[in-house]
C-alpha cells in the first residue's frame, strides 16, 4: 500500500488476491464481481469491489447529512445552543475515529455513528455561519461535493497519477498546514496575531493553499482505496474507505466555509 497522509489507510493488511482485481481507474465492467481473475482473499470472504466504495461511502455522506441538518435546523431555529451540538459531537467524532483507525477490524456501525457525530458537530457549526451570513452553507456544500467530484474525474481519468513523489509532497503539505494551523492556535491565546485566520488577504491565502491540499488529499485516498480493490481485501474493508473518503470531505467542507466567510464579511 502506497503511503498516504489519511491515518484511515494507514493498518491495511497487505495479504489477499493477486493484485489484478479493477478499481477505480479499471472499466466498470472489470469491476464486477464475476470479472475477478486473481485469487480471493486468504478470509474466504468476498473481495472488496468498487460497487462496495461506493455504496458504504454514500451510505456514510447520506446519515452525516441527515443528523446535520437536524443540527442545522436546532440551531437556526434556536431551540439548541451551538456549542451544545458542536462540542459533543467534535469530541465523540475523534474518539470514534481513534478507534476506527487503531482497530483492526472495520466496524460499519462505528463508523456509521462517527458519521452522525461528525453531521452533528457540522451543522451546528453550519448553523453559526448560516445566520450570519444567509446562503453560504449551501455555497459550502455544492463547493466541497464540486471539488469531490472534480478530483474523482482527474483521478480517474489519470490526469494527474498518484506518483510516490507527489503522495510525499502531498504528505508534507498537510503536515506542514496542521503546524501552521496549531501554531496560530497557540499564538492567539496569547494575544498574538499571525494573520492566518483573521479573514484578511493573508487568510484567504492560506484558506485557499489548505483547500487544494485536502483536494488532493482525495487523490491519495482514492489510491488507497483501489488498493484495497486490487489486493482483494474482504468487502468489509469498504466501509474503511469510506470512513477516510468522509474525514477529507469534513475537513474540504470547513475549510470551504471558513474561505466563503471571509468574502461575505465586509
Amino acid at each position: 500500500m502506497r503511503t498516504t497522509s489519511n491515518p484511515a489507510f494507514r493498518n491495511l493488511p497487505t495479504s489477499g488476491g493477486s493484485g489484478n482485481y479493477a478499481g477505480f481507474g479499471q472499466p466498470y465492467e472489470a469491476q464486477q464481481y464475476g470479472g475477478y481473475q486473481g485469487a480471493p482473499p486468504t478470509t474466504g470472504e468476498r473481495p472488496i469491489t468498487i460497487d462496495d466504495v461506493v455504496t458504504k461511502t454514500a451510505t456514510t455522506l447520506g446519515v452525516a447529512i441527515l443528523t446535520g441538518f437536524v443540527s442545522a435546523w436546532l440551531v437556526l431555529s434556536g431551540q439548541v445552543a451551538p456549542f451544545a451540538l458542536a462540542v459533543p459531537g467534535m469530541l465523540i467524532g475523534l474518539v470514534l475515529a481513534l478507534i476506527i483507525i487503531f482497530k483492526r477490524t472495520p466496524s460499519g456501525p462505528m463508523v456509521l455513528a462517527y458519521s452522525a457525530a461528525e453531521g452533528v458537530f457540522l451543522g451546528a457549526i453550519t448553523g453559526v455561519f448560516e445566520s450570519i451570513f444567509p446562503g453560504i452553507a449551501w455555497q459550502a456544500i455544492l463547493g466541497t461535493f464540486g471539488v469531490f467530484g472534480a478530483m474523482l474525474v482527474v483521478y480517474k481519468t489519470g490526469a494527474i497519477r498518484v506518483t510516490p513523489r507527489l503522495t510525499k509532497w502531498i504528505i508534507g503539505a498537510t503536515v506542514g498546514a496542521a503546524v501552521l494551523m496549531l501554531g496560530n492556535l497557540v499564538m492567539g491565546m496569547f494575544g498574538v496575531n499571525m494573520g492566518l485566520r483573521d479573514g484578511g488577504t493573508l487568510a484567504i491565502v492560506f484558506s485557499l493553499v489548505v483547500i487544494g491540499i485536502a483536494a488532493f488529499s482525495f487523490l491519495l485516498d482514492f489510491e488507497a482505496a483501489n488498493e484495497m480493490i486490487r489486493g482483494a481485501l474482504p468487502a468489509k474493508y469498504a466501509w474503511l474507505a469510506a470512513f477516510g473518503l468522509m474525514t477529507t470531505l469534513v475537513w474540504l467542507y470547513l475549510e470551504i466555509l471558513r474561505l466563503l466567510s471571509y468574502f461575505q464579511n465586509d
